[in-house]
């Protein structure tokens, strides 16, 4: 991270680690964290961080989060073994503080949730950043789309806001797309699913004003090809002193 107070720059990922089960179909929490520590980022916005069903327990246990990164996660605190809200959590480096976090509820088909945090970079800015894991269906996730870009507008009017998640969304500029656009600049990445073959960009990350896209791109490398069904997608962003 730039230490520079006048023009801040921060690094950002968005990675769905399917539960931390690899296509070689075993469950390797390690592996997603050393994915992450190859991507660098300074926050980091996870889908299906819990597993779906019973007490949908965490799969990255905080000792190996605690003793293998320099991250900490957002302590949503919902139920006692998840790390998250229906799979989605945040994740910031230690001196990042989080000065606020919420689960926010949205329309759903399947269990879908949003989480938010509002962070204080080392530098001194503040952020909002909002993870999320869109729906399956087309319709429903035009309706997501609409609550969330409501709650990431209002939140806006506070501080710079960012949103990072698996859209689900397979058309390049069409379906859910076009809500956050009215609203938010939207990163093309690259395409991050499957991670054997990319063909979809449906990994997706958004911001607004003042922020500045500096580069983003899709993280790939051996390892990741074989983590998870999808690579990490990231940013890096400057944030005018």
């Amino acid at each position: 991270m730039n230490r520079a107070a006048s023009d801040p720059t921060f690094k950002l990922a968005s990675y769905n680690i399917h539960k931390a089960v690899g296509i070689d179909r075993r469950r390797d929490p390690l592996r997603i964290l050393n994915v992450l520590s190859e991507v660098d980022a300074d926050i980091v916005i996870l889908q299906e961080a819990d597993r779906r069903f019973g007490m949908r327990e965490r799969t990255l246990p905080d000792i190996l989060v605690e003793q293998h990164t320099d991250y900490v996660p957002v302590p949503f605190d919902v139920q006692n073994d998840s790390m998250g809200w229906h799979g989605n959590t945040i994740m910031v480096r230690r001196d990042i503080a989080v000065i606020e976090h919420d689960v926010l509820h949205i329309p759903y088909l399947e269990p879908r949730g949003v989480v938010t945090a509002s962070v204080r970079l080392p530098t001194g800015p503040e952020l909002t950043v909002f993870g999320m894991h869109l729906d399956l269906s087309g319709l429903w996730r035009m309706r997501q789309a609409r609550a969330i870009s409501a709650l990431a507008r209002a939140a806006q009017k506070q501080r710079p806001t960012l949103l990072a998640g698996d859209l689900n969304e397979w058309r390049p500029n069409g379906g859910c797309l076009k809500e956050f656009a009215r609203h938010f600049t939207l990163l093309d990445c690259g395409r991050s699913f499957h991670s054997q073959r990319p063909l979809g960009r449906l990994d997706r990350i958004m911001h607004g004003a003042p922020l500045e896209a500096i580069e983003a791109g899709v993280h790939r490398s051996p390892l990741a090809a074989i983590a998870s069904d999808h690579l990490p997608v990231w940013a890096t962003f400057r944030l005018p002193g």
